[in-house]
């Protein structure tokens, strides 16, 4: 059986062999690496938000977590 191709329009989860649709941003930095202002951003689904978070935030890494559409609001109107 071939499976489809996922669309490239659609942002995907960031989780390790995740193909399902983004809908979670999770923002973060590496406060040894990056200024505080910076933010880098993962993608979640419904199912993988939780783990990445935790990944995340155990390290000190994780600054917010936004859904996709109001983090892409966001960006248009900066």
């Amino acid at each position: 059986m071939i499976l489809p191709e996922p669309s490239t329009d659609t942002p995907q989860c960031s989780a390790k062999g995740c193909r399902t649709d983004a809908v979670w941003v999770l923002a973060w930095n590496n406060p040894k690496l990056h200024t505080p202002e910076r933010r880098k951003t993962w993608l979640a689904c419904e199912e993988h938000r939780e783990h990445l978070s935790q990944f995340l935030g155990v390290r000190g890494f994780l600054k917010d977590v936004v859904r996709l559409a109001d983090w892409d609001a966001a960006q248009e109107r900066s």
